[in-house]
């Protein structure tokens, strides 16, 4: 049976306010507006030009458009297809409901900051409209009341009354009333062209202190107007991986005071150029620091980095700060927390739950366990790099919470790419698979943005899949040391075995997809 259409919706038009589809990336609140006189419209099908809320500085939804749909030079405004528009109002809880992420709940407070004022200038000028109103009533009480004193003293002087056609004064003019009906619509909800919709930053604010109590609250300084007050002491960071990267730059971006390494230096020149220091190895680094954080690929290189030649374990002494921030198992993790300790040293784990692009926007999840006063030490840093940060307790917690989130994660994206191809080979839309699932209860941005992955086959690494394989080994041996069953877990674990035996490790994890056509 053919598969559904997509419903397409039915009277937009220009000042609308939708919630607009763009290739892989959520949708995105924007209002249809006029093109720029310059911009030629795509051929083909219907399009609307779309001016997108929340996005002065930065849009993820807008980075990466495809050639064909016209797009400007500019994150602002696209060409968007007719079936990728929703009205805004009639699709809104369903799309918050989709869609946690804190630019787009700054784009959503726009949005309502923008109807605000457009109710507010409406209000204004319905006011004004029943004071003229008023006025004109009042005007016309007096013509008639001095018309009426003229018709009296013209019959008491005996000169004939001129009589006037009701129907042809209806005609000829507009009564007040009726004016103020017609113009009103064209008026509501549409401030001048040159007027930009303000953030509401109180909202998004509210709605980061509703997490639980073991977490303290972050949001870079786009989301609170650049409240975070970076700290004065020095920070060092060692490892410019997929993580590392976003981490720094925003670290960077949000006022601190860095120093860098890398194990392959050339990737220090560009953080160097944004202000960052050199550091020529990692106790290097850790000695002219106050807190260092670090963030490697497994244990093996989360050990060699503390305890190698020129390791941080060199460079430590009382006072001085670490941080790991790696995905690695509880023991190795303990095992660094006490060879840092023995020296004088202050320990704390902080893995990290997201990918490169929420790296790069500062909206990673921070799970953090050890030292708690190192813990309040890194507030702004946190705040910097990520949306939450959660304090979980003793050395090894946040190793084995991290775990268990990667673990559901790894499982969750081997089912999806399970259930894409089967329904490949039942026949099947896989597009239309993913159009059901993002309107039911599994909807999430992960699940669009990696089976988008698979459909137009681009498996650029946003989180590795030899790291989610890594993670789910490690999460299973996790359950071995408490003799707990993963039978979910060790099922796809053999499916990114057999994907990295087919040379997928360094592409995103949901190239598992091809274990499954191979």
């Amino acid at each position: 049976m053919a598969a559904a259409a997509a419903a397409v919706p039915v009277n937009l038009r220009l000042g609308d306010l939708v919630w607009g589809k763009l290739g892989r990336y959520p949708p995105w609140p924007g209002k249809i507006v006029n093109p720029p006189k310059d911009l030629k419209k795509p051929r083909g099908k219907k399009c609307f030009f779309v001016k997108f809320f929340g996005t002065e500085d930065h849009l993820p939804v807008l980075e990466e458009l495809e050639p064909k749909l016209h797009q400007p030079r500019t994150r602002e405004s696209a060409w968007i297809k007719v079936e990728q528009l929703k009205p805004y109002h009639a699709h809104k809880e369903e799309m918050i409901k989709i869609n946690k992420g804190k630019r787009f709940q700054q784009a959503v407070d726009a949005v309502e900051e923008f109807l605000k004022k457009g109710k507010g200038k409406d209000q204004a000028s319905h006011n004004s409209t029943e004071e003229k109103n008023r006025r004109n009533s009042s005007e016309e009480r007096g013509k008639q009341s001095v018309g009426e004193e003229k018709h009296k003293a013209n019959l008491s002087e005996g000169k004939p009354k001129k009589r006037v056609s009701s129907v042809s004064s209806e005609r000829g003019s507009k009564s007040p009333l009726k004016r103020t009906y017609e113009q009103s619509p064209r008026k509501r909800g549409r401030p001048p062209k040159d007027e930009k919709p303000a953030v509401c930053y109180q909202a998004i604010t509210k709605k980061l202190k509703e997490t639980g109590s073991t977490s303290i609250q972050a949001a870079d300084s786009t989301a609170i107007n650049g409240s975070i007050t970076p700290t004065d002491k020095k920070i060092g960071f060692l490892g410019l991986g997929l993580m590392g990267s976003g981490i720094v730059s925003n670290l960077l971006k949000m006022g601190h005071t860095v120093t860098v390494w890398n194990r392959t230096a050339e990737k220090c020149d560009l953080f160097i150029q944004e202000g960052a220091r050199l550091g020529r190895t990692p106790a290097e680094v850790v000695s002219t620091c106050d807190i260092t954080f670090a963030c490697v690929s497994d244990p093996k290189a989360a050990k060699d980095l503390v305890l190698g030649p020129s390791g941080v374990l060199q460079g430590i002494r009382p006072g001085k700060c670490y941080v790991d921030m790696s995905t690695v198992d509880a023991d190795t993790v303990t095992e660094l927390a006490q060879v840092i300790v023995s020296r004088g040293g202050r320990f704390l784990e902080a893995p990290v739950s997201g990918n490169q692009q929420l790296s790069n926007d500062g909206m990673l999840v921070i799970l953090a366990a050890g030292d708690r006063g190192l813990y309040e030490d890194c507030s702004s840093c946190f705040q910097a790099m990520g949306k939450t940060s959660f304090f979980l307790g003793e050395v090894g917690n946040a190793a084995k919470m991290m775990l268990i989130v990667n673990m559901v994660q790894g499982s969750f994206m081997a089912t999806i790419a399970e259930g894409l191809t089967l329904a490949q080979v039942t026949g099947q839309s896989q597009q239309t698979l993913l159009d059901i699932l993002n309107q039911g209860q599994l909807a999430s941005i992960f699940l669009d943005q990696k089976c988008q992955n698979i459909l137009q086959g681009n498996f650029k690494p946003d989180f590795y899949l030899k790291y989610i394989q890594k993670d789910l080994r490690l999460a299973i041996a996790l359950g071995d040391s408490v003799n707990h069953p993963t039978p979910m877990a060790a099922a796809a674990n053999e499916v990114y075995k057999r994907a990295k035996a087919l040379d997928q490790s360094d592409n995103d994890m949901s190239a598992v997809y091809r274990a499954y056509i191979h």
